[in-house]
């Protein structure tokens, strides 16, 4: 306390562009003003020790504040699987350093529950928490176009957790007619096209689609004939 006042007593004496009248007439008001708040200011100055303790603890409390303001918000919400998995799904803005703190508790909750798979939907509007969720040991698993996901294995056995899809369902329609005659189609588009190749009706299904309905659909596309299913 005594070295703060020293230190502004003197900055405020050498301050040649004010009368040494004003210094003087000012500096009981000053020494009140320091008083209170001598532990917050004390750290500008750089010259002791005690300055670079004050520090740590200034970072210390700010990060205490952060931790509480996350217990008064809770733990994150999830949704339960039926493989002992959760899944968080992020709408909202999120301060990275609350976002953390939320995640570990969670966490810790998730692993005396006995969870296992903890997946982290991330919307591209809240990309900035991608770098902290991969610092808490949280991996890729797949991105869209709206959105990332990523996934974390709790406890100390094999990696379980399946992965994306990453192979597409194809179809090829086999149509004969009354006269025994099939169907076959030469491709305008894809790798047959201008080769001359009579082929049967392919093409790929869409997601959700029943494989019978795409056969149908392709079949429709490339003939423009309608068929029975």
């Amino acid at each position: 306390m005594q070295t703060l006042r020293n230190i502004k007593l003197r900055r405020l004496a050498s301050n040649t562009s004010l009368p040494p009248s004003s210094s003087f007439t000012h500096l009981p008001r000053m020494r009140r003003c320091l008083s209170p708040v001598s532990s917050c200011l004390a750290f500008s100055t750089g010259c002791s020790d005690s300055g670079s303790s004050l520090i740590k603890n200034f970072s210390a409390s700010t990060a205490s504040l952060t931790v509480n303001r996350a217990k008064e918000i809770g733990l994150l919400n999830a949704t339960e699987d039926l493989y002992d998995g959760v899944t968080v799904e992020m709408k909202e803005p999120m301060e990275s350093e609350v976002f953390v703190s939320l995640l570990r508790a969670s966490m810790s909750k998730w692993r005396q529950q006995g969870k296992k798979g903890v997946w982290i939907k991330l919307p591209i509007q809240l990309s900035s928490l991608v770098e902290p969720v991969v610092q808490e040991g949280f991996r890729y698993h797949h991105a869209e176009s709206d959105y990332l996901m990523l996934v974390h294995w709790i406890p100390n056995t094999p990696d379980t957790l399946p992965e994306n899809a990453s192979h597409r369902v194809g179809i090829g329609a086999f149509v004969i007619n009354n006269n025994r005659e099939v169907l076959v189609v030469k491709e305008k588009n894809g790798g047959f096209r201008g080769t001359g190749v009579w082929k049967l009706p392919t093409g790929v299904v869409h997601e959700g689609e029943d494989i019978c309905a795409a056969a149908v659909r392709e079949v429709k596309e490339e003939t423009g004939v309608s068929i029975n299913s």
